[in-house]
């Protein structure tokens, strides 16, 4: 069992009793619920994720320690707890709330870091999808439609493709890994490291890229980056993905892009609505593949979650600062 720590500390605003209770709103098997209690030195309270229940609310509110993403309204009402470790990467769920006052008594931490694989290979798998044809031969294959040779000449390589990636973290790291034995030339555009950081120069290189990935967090400087005038000097037949926040893009110019014929497809994990309703125009746009905020998803997804809260639950026992530590100032 890993001790729970006794001294405050820079990544946590007060100790923690020795026997801090957790609450985990995490749809969870019998082994990691299992490990979980044999970390906590306190008690353990399991809930269905989004839960509405009364009891859990009021477990919440008596708990120190909570894994998952409980309801934002809940956390003002939880005077007792100290560290939440979200099962996300993204806040957008709370940030609402009041930061400079909640902050100060409540640690949040996200799962930055633990999606770079999936996600990764996810933005290339569509890139890939849509560069070899696979997309439209998944269509054909369902209508029993023999179509080869309207299919291949239309077919591209990846090989040599000029690549922009907007974020440098660690999903946009490991794509631009994946990227380089298709000899891919790759370029980020970030503000504090990025080979490209202004938007000025952003909307001067656009033109030169052949696919467009976002791997950017939802803030109000990213909200909207691709509007309709950035959408319109994406390079003819350019594929456009987009891993990031839904917010990123205006959806209806990329609809027209798409439509005409302009751009060459685009692969979308995220949209601005979630689900999305039915008749929406990116259902039957052509050349569009939605993966429906399924990029971070794998086999382990939940023991890799579990993983996470445990190395940092340890962390803090040491006397260690918390990994990814949400800066609410910045948005992420």
């Amino acid at each position: 069992m890993v001790r729970a720590p006794h001294a405050p500390q820079a990544a946590d605003p007060a100790a923690l009793p020795p026997s801090a209770a957790l609450y985990v709103e995490l749809a969870l098997d019998d082994a990691e619920q299992e490990r979980l209690r044999a970390v906590a030195p306190g008690p353990v309270w399991f809930a269905e994720p989004d839960s509405g229940s009364a009891d859990d609310a009021r477990v919440l509110a008596d708990s120190h320690i909570a894994l998952g993403n409980p309801r934002a309204d809940r956390l003002e009402q939880a005077p007792n707890l100290r560290w939440l470790q979200l099962a996300s990467v993204g806040i957008d769920r709370y940030a609402g709330l009041d930061w400079p006052v909640l902050g100060q008594r409540l640690t949040v931490t996200n799962l930055g870091g633990l999606f770079a694989d999936p996600v990764a290979e996810t933005c290339l798998a569509g890139i890939l999808a849509l560069y070899r044809g696979v997309d439209v031969l998944a269509v054909l294959r369902a209508g029993e439609s023999w179509s080869k040779l309207d299919v291949r000449p239309g077919l591209r390589l990846l090989g040599g493709a000029n690549v922009l990636i907007l974020g440098r973290g660690s999903i946009a790291l490991r794509l631009a890994a994946l990227l380089a034995p298709f000899g891919c030339s790759v370029t980020h555009f970030a503000r504090g490291n990025g080979d490209i950081r202004t938007r000025r120069e952003l909307d001067a290189r656009l033109p030169e890229f052949d696919v467009v990935v976002g791997l950017l967090p939802g803030t109000d400087e990213t909200a909207d980056l691709f509007d309709r005038r950035r959408v319109d000097l994406l390079r003819p037949g350019a594929v456009f993905v987009n891993a990031g926040r839904g917010t990123l893009a205006d959806e209806d110019a990329l609809v027209a892009a798409l439509a005409s014929g302009r751009l060459g497809g685009a692969v979308l994990d995220v949209t601005r609505e979630e689900p999305l309703p039915a008749g929406h125009p990116l259902w039957s746009c052509p050349n569009v593949i939605l993966t429906q905020h399924t990029a971070g998803g794998s086999r382990d997804e939940t023991k890799r979650i579990v993983d996470m809260f445990v190395d940092n639950w340890q962390r803090l026992a040491d006397g260690k600062p918390l990994r990814n530590v949400v800066r609410w100032s910045q948005g992420y």
